[in-house]
């Protein structure tokens, strides 16, 4: 039977395919233990080739550091002991990206139409180094010129008073953006009269928020970096540390000192999971390093569920002496009996079956739970990023639930946030469904009513875009193009609206792929000085344990022409709405310190504000299950919940692929093309798959393939021209870099509450393009 297209998916064409040469690549064996020397010189020779020996000096020496500013690579918490340099690899090539001395100019755009940049890779316009001049692509144009910012505000500001009602617009916001800024930023959305304000949690941790919230009554960890030092056993699940937040390593590293025990719960075997070796200690430079993971799972994508599910069944059914806490469950939860009898009514073998894993290894993580009173549970994108991650993420709930874990020290819930203020930008606001009490205290304090109703997340953005209802679009930082999923249809969506505007440190794919009006506003980046008319200006942000603490720029801008991102919403703010409501946005933009005093009105948890923040290192925001064990839901008690197993069918002769980070990337930004600890050099387009899975598909390690996403929608989503690489990946599972594959991802395949897409469990069929001769060699006739 014909399956009818989704509207928004008419007439949508294949972007044409060009990349880098991948007659470069090379494939050597992984890595079995991360950073070391090799970390060390690598970090040390991006940031002098980027930034110059005097430049890389003053800013690592500011890096993470009291009075300096907040790494952008990630959302790991400092230490209060910290070292001379509280940096990572992934770090210093975040700051080395931010910080280079190559320049977009006009001249470059003169120079570059946009159906030449059209054709260039994602590394190659990431490297061009950092804009510098406010830019404009007119309709019909082929060129970005130069644009005065006034000029750009009052056209801005324009058109967005042309529109036939505010929710005509969408406001994306990238977790670069300080608290500052997006609280400014979604204060002027709401005065506009819009939620819309669709974020990157969208597409990154959403189903924690979600899922979280309804267990535990607040949508955040519920753990200090003291309890990862001082637990008694650490379970790190759908997450690779030693790439996406290195520093975490060191943080391992001193629990395990402290008699720690770990579980690494991933499909693949990680390096940074495995041994982690320290170029700040001796003994990772010249000794073995530390060992981490005592178990490593390797589940079945999608698996985590069902692993969690077997595990809580048996420590239900067993009951061994202190592993069930039915003291905290009587008085501080709800709805165990229907979540144990659910459990009693599925077959382990079934749960073990869809888990991919034995049952000598599910007794081996069973025996490490039982012996540990205490436990945290962490995990990052390869958790959240399913259909059925809010499934998951309860049953992990439930697990914790179980043994007491939440509330007290050296145990509870860790989700792992990529961005440096993803949280943050949360906290104070960045949400398309707007929290009552903040509401509520916008209309106090300005004296308007902000819209109440739920407005655009992410994937509703692209829907809506694709169907013409949107006329502008304004991205406060990040890359949407290439973040968001179905690739192709959001350019697209992209090319209808009647104006995009791109507020960004350095050049991406969304710039190119942009409205029939386009417009670049460049802007500070974390590590830059920020002066106002009020003097010199820092910011604030928040990571993954609930830590505020002050960022402040000590490097010297790439250009007179940028303005912060603080300054850019409140001339923005100013010509858009007039004098009503009464907001200084003047006084805003010269005094950061002013909009600290206004959050402390306005957001709860932030009483106060300027006082701790001058604090060195900080304040904690308030958590009530972390605290005092208070569970601020319907009821007052924590949750537990019945969750049916979410399987996936997977035809024969299909696989279940996952997309994931490469070493030398963050989210979207391609540092460079090397993925050292799987062994992949000068090249991306790889495919990772079980070498008995491949002889039973009959391909071969090294084959050119296309991938193509199967759904029922009667689209064939093709990312063409991979090389495969036999690798150590469950059976049936197999792995490739984003956004590459991100054309795989179907706009339509989201999470029932949070609508975050499946990145993480697309199934697939591997198309040759090339047979494979009687020998077993790829045909070069063909």
């Amino acid at each position: 039977m014909a399956v009818a297209r989704p509207q928004y998916l008419a007439d949508v064409k294949p972007a044409p395919h060009h990349d880098l040469d991948e007659e470069a690549l090379r494939v050597t064996e992984p890595k079995t233990w991360a950073a070391g020397i090799p970390g060390a010189v690598v970090s040390l020779k991006r940031s002098w080739e980027e930034m110059g020996p005097v430049r890389t000096a003053r800013a690592w020496r500011r890096l993470n550091q009291v009075g300096g500013f907040d790494c952008p690579g990630c959302a790991w918490p400092e230490p209060n002991d910290r070292k001379h340099l509280e940096l990572c690899e992934s770090g210093a090539k975040a700051v080395a990206e931010e910080a280079t001395r190559r320049r977009v100019t006009p001249a470059f755009f003169a120079e570059h139409p946009i159906s030449e940049l059209e054709q260039r890779t994602d590394y190659w316009l990431g490297q061009q180094g950092r804009l510098t001049d406010p830019m404009i692509r007119r309709p019909g144009s082929d060129h970005y010129e130069p644009i005065g910012w006034e000029a750009a505000f009052d056209l801005i500001a324009g058109e967005l008073k042309s529109l036939a009602r505010p929710d005509d617009a969408v406001f994306y916001t990238s977790g670069r953006t300080s608290n500052e800024a997006a609280f400014l930023y979604q204060l002027f959305v709401r005065a506009l009269g819009t939620n819309n304000l669709p974020d990157c949690s969208n597409m990154c941790h959403e189903p924690t928020s979600v899922a979280l919230a309804e267990s535990i009554g607040l949508g955040k960890g519920s753990v200090s970096l003291d309890d990862i030092h001082h637990t008694d056993l650490l379970i790190l699940v759908g997450q690779n540390p030693g790439t996406n937040h290195p520093r975490m390593l060191t943080a391992l590293q001193a629990a395990k000192s402290n008699g720690a025990r770990i579980i690494a719960v991933n499909p693949l075997p990680e390096a940074g999971l495995l041994r982690f070796k320290d170029p700040q200690r001796p003994d990772g430079v010249i000794g073995r390093g530390t060992a981490l993971a005592d178990l490593h799972l390797p589940v079945r994508i999608g698996g985590d569920q069902a692993l969690f599910a077997w595990l809580n069944r048996m420590l239900i059914e067993r009951d061994l002496p202190g592993s069930v806490d039915r003291a905290f469950i009587e008085r501080y939860t709800s709805g165990f009996t229907a979540m144990a009898d659910h459990l009693a009514g599925v077959d382990p073998a079934q749960l073990a079956d869809a888990a991919g894993l034995g049952t000598e290894q599910l007794e081996q993580a069973f025996s490490e739970i039982v012996r540990a009173p205490r436990i945290i549970v962490c995990w990052a994108m390869g958790v959240t990023q399913h259909a059925g991650a809010e499934s998951t993420i309860r049953e992990i709930v439930n697990f914790a639930l179980l043994g007491g874990h939440i509330g007290r020290p050296g145990a509870g819930l860790c989700p792992v946030r990529g961005h440096s203020n993803v949280q943050g930008n949360r906290t104070v606001g960045i949400w398309e469904r707007p929290a009552p009490d903040l509401m509520d205290g916008i209309e106090r304090r300005f004296g308007f009513r902000p819209p109440r109703e739920p407005g655009l997340a992410t994937v509703a953005a692209v829907r809506a875009m694709a169907a013409g209802r949107i006329g502008v679009f304004f991205g406060l930082g990040g890359n949407f193009v290439r973040a968001a999923p179905d690739s192709e249809v959001t350019e697209r969506a992209m090319r209808t609206c009647g104006m995009t505007v791109q507020v960004s440190t350095k050049l991406n794919r969304s710039h190119v792929i942009g409205g029939r009006t386009a417009i670049i506003l460049p802007t500070l980046g974390r590590t830059e000085v920020d002066r106002q008319r009020g003097g010199p200006q820092f910011v604030t942000v928040e990571d993954s344990m609930s830590m505020v603490h002050a960022s402040q720029g000590r490097l010297e801008p790439p250009s007179s022409m940028l303005l912060s991102e603080v300054a850019i919403v409140c001339r923005l703010a100013e010509r858009t709405l007039g004098d009503l409501p009464v907001i200084d946005w003047s006084g805003y933009e010269a005094d950061y310190g002013t909009i600290r005093d206004t959050i402390s009105e306005v957001v709860p948890g932030f009483h106060a504000y300027n006082a701790r923040v001058a604090v060195p290192g900080g304040f904690v925001l308030p958590h009530p299950p972390r605290d005092e064990r208070r569970f601020p839901t319907d009821d007052d008690r924590a949750h537990f919940h019945a969750e049916p197993l979410r399987a996936i069918d997977v035809p024969p002769g299909h696989l279940l692929l996952q997309t994931l980070r490469s070493h030398d990337q963050f989210n979207t930004t391609i540092y460079g093309l090397d993925d050292r600890y799987r062994g992949i050099h000068d090249g991306r387009r790889v495919v990772f798959v079980n070498g008995r899975d491949l002889d039973e598909l009959g391909l071969a390690d090294g084959q050119h393939i296309d991938v193509v996403s199967v759904y029922g929608d009667g689209q064939a989503r093709r990312a063409p021209d991979f090389r495969l690489v036999r690798y150590p990946t469950p059976r049936g599972c197999a792995a490739a870099y984003y956004p590459e594959t991100n054309v795989l991802v179907s706009l339509d395949d989201t999470a029932p509450d949070s609508q975050i897409p499946g990145y993480k469990s697309i199934v697939v069929r591997l198309e040759p393009l090339a047979p494979l001769g009687p020998d077993g060699v790829v045909s070069q006739g063909s």
